[in-house]
């Protein structure tokens, strides 16, 4: 059937009608689009910001969560900690009060320990460990002496433990070269905290751990208090330290950079107790060299020797 005028001029203002509420809609769809794309937008940032302080605060994942100096600054840390003077360490001796005491001195049955026909200096600590990271300190000082150190990283103590995010440094991926002497490191955990304990860095070989489990836990040590305890320093089977040389508190607060420039201060504290004890530790080592090379058993090193 033909529609009649009347019925055409009726539906094309409906037509018009039905267009224009589709275009409606269609607007509004687009507008709740992109309302819904931009809040999609807002909220993933705000996941991945959260998840950035959770990271962070963690430690950084599978890193050490090192928050120290990097690049150039890195660079002139570790040229300022390897390279302190002869003369600034003289002057510091023994470091007085503030050293806690001297590596012991093993009983002379014990057999030496040597690697490659050269004496043996064996390190077992954790990156968590405030007591190693203060020790650390004295470790690169002393064995800058005898050798050379490539790829020294910086790290923190554990931020939980007490001496809190105390600076210091890694032995995890560095190497360690010296005509005189070998030095062993063990960093057995890291300093990024799990639900019982620390996550697991470096795992001891079975020579390693056997050293470690007899001399750590030995009669020798200064007391019983420390036994089994990081650090545990080595040094050839005739000297060993177990536990913390001087108070990790004296380092509390500083920058790497102001720790380095300390060091060459023979009257700063921290000179005092890091300095000593690498001169305490360096006293050792000599023993084990025949006290070579003599630019590392100075006079002052040599007169120390009998008081180990």
């Amino acid at each position: 059937m033909r529609m009649g005028k009347a019925s055409r001029t009726k539906q094309q203002p409906d037509r018009r009608a039905r267009i224009a509420a589709q275009r409606e809609a269609e607007r509004r769809r687009e507008q709740r689009k992109r309302i819904y794309l931009a809040g999609g937008s807002v909220l993933v940032v705000a996941i991945i910001a959260i998840a950035f302080v959770i990271f962070k605060s963690n430690g950084g994942g599978a890193s050490t969560g090192s928050n120290g100096p990097t690049g150039a600054a890195l660079a002139a840390v570790v040229k300022t900690t390897t390279s302190v003077p002869a003369t600034a360490l003289d002057k510091v001796g023994s470091g007085g009060s503030s050293v806690y005491s001297p590596p012991f001195k093993l009983t002379p049955a014990q057999p030496a320990l040597t690697s490659g026909g050269k004496p043996e200096m064996l390190y077992v600590g954790a990156e968590y460990c405030p007591y190693c990271a203060a020790e650390r300190w004295a470790m690169v000082v002393a064995l800058s002496r005898f050798g050379t150190f490539t790829g020294l990283a910086t790290v923190h103590s554990s931020s939980t433990d007490t001496d809190a995010n105390t600076p210091t440094w890694t032995f995890a991926k560095a190497t360690y070269t010296s005509p005189y002497l070998v030095f062993d490191s063990v960093e057995e955990f890291t300093n990024i905290p799990t639900s019982d304990g620390y996550t697991t860095l470096e795992t001891p070989t079975a020579a390693e751990q056997a050293v470690f489990t007899k001399y750590d836990s030995t009669p020798f040590i200064s007391s019983s208090a420390d036994d089994g305890a990081y650090p545990f320093v080595d040094f050839g089977n005739k000297y060993e330290i177990s536990g913390a040389s001087y108070n990790p508190q004296v380092l509390d607060g500083k920058s790497w950079a102001t720790i380095a420039a300390a060091l060459s201060d023979p009257s700063s504290a921290i000179a005092q107790a890091a300095d000593g004890t690498a001169n305490d530790m360096t006293a050792a080592i000599c023993e084990l060299t025949g006290n070579q090379p003599t630019t590392a058993c100075t006079t002052v090193v040599k007169s120390i020797e009998p008081k180990l």
